[in-house]
């Protein structure tokens, strides 16, 4: 995986997932080879030159203007999140390398500390858990005991067959933690462990290559997930992802426990045995 065959794979499926009619195009040739927009339909969209478009789709072209990505943002319908990664792709950032093993931020243990009742961790750019608290550990125990190097989401979502068993929308988690490697490739391409996490996944989960192939993006920062707790039996789990400004690859994510609910005697009973 690096930098240009990801923005090649990018705007390939941004084209892929349109039609002619939904760009208000009349289509002509009888039926395509290859589903969505030719490339001559995009450039023409765009308003660039088809030869300046196929060296941009093809990572060649290192000099495209903002102008110019959000006129192909525009043209293949992407949404905000998908053109900041367009241009993270294409425009890569100057910045001192990141590939570098992740600390939480110096405090952080103490505000967690802080939430008696409230499951929360923070999450690191390679969907490392880098810090959590008690609750955490009585709803995500079977990965917090886990060795630092085994501590990604990802890697336990896709690889373990307690957590997908965990997660009963296993695929909507899958999703969103294919999604935030994605992203963070985009901020850090430079970051060589988390291509070595992404090839890692590649490598071993046919159902990670599917889902990374289809190029999903979101970065959804509140919902919640249905899990099947081994002790403790179904329950919905509502989140809320916070940024965190002084290390921007860093996500603090809380849930929400409903009162007198059998997660909140779980908790309180394992608060009770921790004193």
């Amino acid at each position: 995986m690096d930098r240009r065959s990801e923005l090649s794979a990018f705007l390939r499926s941004r084209r892929a997932r349109l039609t002619p009619a939904d760009v208000g195009l009349r289509s002509y040739g009888g039926r395509r080879r290859v589903p969505g927009l030719r490339r001559e339909e995009a450039a023409w969209l765009a308003g660039i030159g088809l030869d300046y478009y196929v060296r941009l789709e093809q990572g060649r072209n290192e000099k495209a203007s903002a102008a110019v990505l959000d006129a192909v943002a525009r043209a293949l319908r992407m949404n905000p999140v998908e053109r900041l990664h367009l241009h993270r792709l294409a425009r890569p950032a100057r910045e001192p390398s990141r590939d570098y093993a992740e600390c939480a931020v110096p405090g952080l243990q103490r505000l967690l500390d802080a939430m008696p009742a409230t499951p929360a961790y923070v999450a690191g750019r390679r969907t490392e858990l880098l810090a959590w608290n008690h609750p955490a550990r009585v709803v995500f125990g079977g990965i917090l005991s886990l060795t630092p190097t085994g501590r990604h989401m990802a890697r336990q979502v896709f690889l373990d067959p307690a957590a997908r068993a965990l997660f009963v929308d296993w695929e909507v988690k899958a999703r969103a933690v294919t999604a935030r490697l994605r992203l963070s490739f985009g901020r850090c391409p430079d970051d060589g462990r988390l291509k070595d996490l992404v090839d890692e996944l590649l490598d071993r989960s046919a159902d990670f290559r599917a889902i990374w192939a289809a190029q999903h993006l979101t970065s959804k920062t509140h919902g919640s997930y249905r899990l099947d707790h081994p002790r403790i039996g179904r329950f919905t789990l509502p989140y809320r992802a916070l940024w965190l400004p002084e290390e921007p690859d860093q996500l603090l994510i809380a849930y929400t426990v409903e009162p007198e609910s059998p997660l909140a005697a779980a908790l309180a009973a394992a608060g009770a045995g921790s004193g």
